[in-house]
């Protein structure tokens, strides 16, 4: 697989049009590359390779919203940056340019916007989503692109795109998260929903009732789904192994002031210490809401139960 080549973009940006070659650009925020998105990266690739240019992704980061609300709240993501370039490079583009959305970039008007960002960057065809805005307040759309172009280059809308006749949007796909529907979600992003982390030392609770788990601590910027158990996959040193994960408060054990999310995975037949490693969960579905137990056997009980759930639903996965 080639390697996107990535710009790191502040506004105002330097980068001069005779330094690049003329491009078919994405524009987009493009949070989970879910499939409405790949519909308009993949559009920007072919019409690239059709027409001998480069083929080239614009994102901003962070969420405008970080900048343009009134609250201080941390965003949480489907495709955090570093994920989303990944994705992003596995659909083929060549460059990516990444803009800090910053207050002095939302306050561009749309002109300015398109003179520096599209035309500036040496573009010559456009390619965004039917409900794409651009300039302060939003106040550019893909139908007046034409007259910002300035004669300098076209554009194609990709029209809305529908999963089971919905709208396909990171904000269905973030709801459904938090809903827990990890399986409706994989159908819009096109892939089980996958977040990255690292293994900690738990409280060994449960070495000692026989179902050793991994403790994932999620980086901060990823969207968790809603408590409950699921079955997952998890992946350590390139490999990936079923599993069932919980994602809760652990009632049963913790003060009930205490609130500390944790994310523990247990994995079917393995017995080896992954402490430190970095790994990856992706999400396939969820088999029940968490629960609070009156003492071990129960508990013990019910995770045989998940267990056995969660090797059923992926052995009819295969």
């Amino acid at each position: 697989m080639k390697t996107v080549k990535v710009y790191m973009l502040h506004h105002p940006h330097s980068l001069q049009k005779e330094n690049l070659p003329s491009l078919v650009m994405a524009l987009g925020f493009f949070d989970g590359v879910h499939t409405g998105h790949q519909q308009v990266i993949l559009a920007a690739v072919e019409k690239a390779r059709n027409q001998g240019m480069k083929s080239a992704v614009m994102t901003f980061d962070p969420h405008p919203s970080v900048v343009l609300g009134n609250k201080h709240k941390q965003i949480k993501y489907i495709t955090p940056i570093g994920e989303k370039v990944k994705r992003i490079e596995a659909l083929g583009a060549d460059y990516l340019f990444v803009v800090r959305f910053t207050s002095d970039f939302a306050a561009l008007e749309p002109q300015q916007f398109v003179d520096q960002y599209v035309i500036g960057l040496h573009v010559k065809h456009v390619i965004a989503g039917f409900d794409y805005t651009y300039g302060r307040l939003g106040k550019g759309t893909m139908e007046t692109m034409p007259f910002h172009s300035r004669g300098t280059f076209t554009s194609t809308i990709i029209d809305k795109w529908e999963y089971h006749q919905e709208k396909v949007s990171s904000t269905k796909i973030r709801q459904l998260l938090r809903e827990g529907n990890v399986e409706e979600a994989a159908g819009l992003l096109g892939r089980p929903y996958e977040v990255q982390g690292t293994v900690i030392h738990g409280d060994k609770r449960g070495r000692k009732i026989g179902f050793p788990t991994a403790n994932v601590e999620v980086e901060e910027d990823y969207l968790i789904p809603e408590t409950g158990v699921y079955a997952v996959r998890l992946k350590v040193k390139e490999e990936w192994h079923d599993g069932v994960c919980n994602i809760g408060y652990r009632p049963t054990f913790k003060h009930p002031d205490e609130h500390s999310l944790s994310v523990e995975v247990h994995i079917f037949d393995f017995d080896r210490s992954i402490y430190g490693e970095e790994v990856a969960i992706k999400w396939y579905a969820r088999l029940r809401g968490e629960e609070k137990f009156n003492g071990i056997e129960a508990l013990v009980a019910q995770i045989d139960k998940d267990k056995q759930s969660a090797a059923a639903y992926f052995a009819g996965q295969k």
